[in-house]
């Protein structure tokens, strides 16, 4: 029973952390823009071609 007067504080102060954490992450931008970084690992991109090594 003397453990929930450690415990219960303890894990309100995590979620006001928690909270604080997801609130900066909200007001400076890191949920802004999620579609292109996803996109970005499915366009193809041109291949880079050594011109002395394709005449060959």
């Amino acid at each position: 029973m003397d453990i929930l007067f450690l415990l219960v504080p303890l894990s309100v102060v995590l979620v006001f952390a928690i909270l604080a954490v997801f609130a900066w992450a909200l007001k400076s931008g890191q949920f802004d823009d999620m579609e292109r970084q996803g996109e970005r690992l499915l366009r193809d991109e041109p291949a880079e071609v050594d011109t002395d090594q394709a005449g060959r």
